[in-house]
């Protein structure tokens, strides 16, 4: 065993010197790609960490701290109502309005608390997938049909993913749920009420919704009217909040919520900015090539093959969409010829999933359940791409 652990040790060394020796230095495309990736991982930590992804680390950790741990597994657990704990899980997007990297936190948080593989793969994929600005915007943009098929595919994309998750991993769930049972057991009951603990949350959300609310092009009413004041909704649940912790929390509390906020920035920023760093050398930024060019993929996806639906899927996955930067993007690639059925795939798979996200899934539930996860949304996103494309 020790000469196989020093055999893996000189196989890293070998590749590590290899890789150096064989950088290619001097080749523009690399040295423009590494550019790109410090760009993309520069608009990421300004533009989402601040705003997105702390306020999510609190509320994972307030999550796993406040809420019982047997009141999740009530209403989330593999032995919960399926109905409810699919139609909550499923429609959550359109609450919380998060990106595929800001939803992790939180997935993480209910995951660990006792939920379901079902309905916590299901609330993985719909939190981004069914993100109302982003349905708004491409209804106006790319037109109403696109939009309203985006809306539906991932209401029912989450709820079908959960589903086949549980299935496939049933007898998993099935020993995973008595292990949380006899942890979870004597799990106390809650210091304060439930109305308390509801009212941390919703401000919690609050600040995290009303920090990331804009109104998209075309989109007045209420949605202008909200981007309007929404630092002033953002502040009354800051107030809130702050007003909540003073009175409801102790000391203990306090400092039990900050261990598990940190706990999960520890688990899960490095993998969020190495994911950043490589999407944005393979893929670049939009408007801007990695080492992969942006041409190859617009003449992989014109039509409505099963090939450019494949393809549209499988760069969905990968890419790494900033929050509503995915319908320029389509708009451009619709122009150079892309299909509508791929351009479905590629909504339906592409914010909610990317290689950052993955990096970090594959921590919180083991590289088999990721593999199949990543698979079934592009498998799914293909098929209703094929149909779509059909159609319309």
């Amino acid at each position: 065993m020790a000469i196989r652990r020093e055999w893996k040790k000189l196989a890293l060394l070998a590749f590590i010197f290899l890789a150096a020796y064989w950088l290619p230095v001097g080749w523009p495309r690399f040295e423009s790609a590494v550019l790109e990736s410090l760009h993309l991982l520069h608009y990421y930590a300004r533009e989402h960490v601040l705003l997105c992804l702390i306020p999510a680390f609190f509320i994972a950790g307030a999550i796993s701290v406040f809420l019982s741990k047997a009141s999740v597994m009530k209403y989330l657990g593999a032995g919960a109502n399926k109905l409810l704990a699919y139609s909550v899980a499923s429609v959550s997007g359109g609450v919380l309005a998060v990106c595929s990297c800001t939803v992790l936190p939180l997935f993480s948080g209910i995951y660990r608390m006792g939920a379901g593989l079902g309905p916590a793969t299901t609330f993985l994929y719909a939190g981004p997938a069914i993100n109302v600005l982003a349905i708004v915007l491409t209804a106006a943009v790319l037109g109403p049909t696109l939009g309203v098929a985006r809306a539906v595919g991932a209401v029912v994309f989450g709820i079908v993913i959960g589903l086949l998750m549980h299935v496939l991993f049933l007898k998993d769930e099935r020993n995973r749920q008595v292990s949380n049972t006899q942890a979870f057991a004597a799990d106390e009951t809650p210091s304060r009420g439930l109305w308390k603990n509801a009212v941390l949350l919703a401000s919690m959300v609050g600040v995290l919704v009303f920090a990331n609310w804009t109104s998209p092009d075309g989109a007045g009413g209420a949605w202008a009217a909200v981007a309007s004041v929404r630092w002033l909704l953002m502040g009354i649940s800051a107030v809130v909040l702050a007003g909540g912790i003073s009175a409801w929390l102790n000391r203990g509390e306090l400092r039990d919520w900050l261990a598990a906020t940190w706990d999960f920035a520890v688990q899960i920023l490095p993998l969020l900015f190495a994911g950043v760093l490589v999407a944005g050398l393979l893929l670049g930024r939009p408007g801007h090539d990695g080492l992969i060019p942006s041409e190859w993929i617009a003449r992989a996806v014109g039509g409505n093959s099963l090939r450019a639906n494949a393809v549209a899927s499988m760069a969905g996955a990968l890419m790494y969409f900033a929050t509503l930067t995915e319908v320029p993007i389509l708009q451009g690639l619709l122009g150079s010829g892309m299909g509508n059925g791929p351009a479905l795939a590629l909504l339906l798979a592409g914010p909610a999933v990317s290689l950052p996200n993955l990096l970090v899934i594959r921590s919180v539930m083991g590289t088999t359940k990721t593999l199949v996860y990543v698979l079934l949304v592009m498998v799914m996103a293909t098929v209703s791409g094929m149909i779509f494309g059909a159609f319309f």
